[in-house]
């Protein structure tokens, strides 16, 4: 099983797919990155898994957590990029995704909607070092919904955190382009070429890597796979990105980078998207690098 952990590319504020839950490019809020699970339980057994033994904070949310290991560093600010160690369960204590296993911590911007609600109040309560338990209400995961085959529909969920490390949030603006120099397409896209690659250009059906920052239009950030360390890649023609994506990296060559501006009709549109990062009608910008082209679908 694959899972990602935005809750909506970022990658929320790419994926199509994620309007209205999150402004990264991923396909669905998930709390991992990548995974290979433990089929999921089709009913959750009462009491069948002693997650934790005492007493647990519970906030008016409804998260629970207990931190079982104290450090002694800092603690993380909405809009830090943070580090972190986890291992996720069902109810019944069987594993569906885990950073160990995998060997590399999740890294993610807190408090900007790229993780499923209870993780982004609950890393917000760590400092560096900490390791906690975290029980996850459905409402604060992945609700009725669920994802696929993987998380069942109200699914309560068990987290073992680890807060390995905070950073502060890069802020540098998008390139600042006069508005002569852009190339405007039929469809309203505008795009300008920072640096022009020396590589092949992708074609529909393709898998463009790409590494990318995204804006609005007053210089907010709202996602960047910069930020997780991890570049994204997906099916270029496919509807799990806007259509801008789509139609900015068509022309693309590997090696290029390049500034899109990107209209609501492109993005989107009337209802936004992130819970409100990206709000209705917004014009976005991105800066996105081409890395390479691969025909292989997973």
């Amino acid at each position: 099983m694959k899972l990602k952990i935005a809750i909506a590319l970022i990658l929320v504020a790419i994926l199509s797919a994620c309007a209205g839950q999150s402004a990264t490019p991923t396909e669905e809020p998930a709390p991992v990155a990548e995974a290979v699970a433990s089929p999921a339980p089709t009913e959750e057994p009462e009491n069948a898994y002693v997650f934790i033994d005492g007493e647990a904070v519970t906030t008016d949310s409804g998260l629970q957590y207990v931190i079982t290991e104290h450090g002694d560093g800092d603690a993380p600010q909405p809009g830090d990029i943070v580090e972190v160690h986890y291992t996720g369960r069902f109810t019944d204590g069987n594993v569906f995704d885990s950073s160990y296993d995998r060997e590399k911590p999740l890294r993610f911007t807190v408090g900007m909607g790229q993780v499923i609600p209870g993780w982004d109040e609950a890393i917000l309560l760590l400092k560096v070092g900490d390791k906690a338990k975290l029980i996850i209400p459905p409402e604060l995961a992945y609700g009725e919904a669920g994802v696929g085959e993987d998380i069942p529909p109200n699914a309560t969920l068990y987290f073992e955190v680890e807060l390995l490390d905070v950073q502060p949030p890069d802020n540098t603006p998008p390139v600042a382009v006069a508005p002569e120099d852009y190339i405007t397409t039929d469809s309203g896209l505008k795009y300008y070429d920072i640096k022009v690659g020396d590589g092949d250009s992708p074609r529909r059906g393709e898998m463009p890597l790409v590494h990318y920052v995204g804006w609005l239009e007053d210089g907010t950030k709202i996602d960047s796979s910069r930020d997780r360390g991890t570049p994204m890649h997906f099916t270029l023609g496919s509807e799990r990105v806007i259509p801008g994506w789509n139609e900015g990296i068509l022309t693309m060559k590997v090696g290029g980078k390049r500034q899109l501006v990107i209209p609501p009709e492109l993005a989107f549109g009337e209802e936004g998207a992130g819970g409100g990062l990206i709000p209705p009608n917004a014009t976005l910008i991105y800066e996105v690098e081409l890395i390479a082209i691969s025909d292989y679908h997973p």
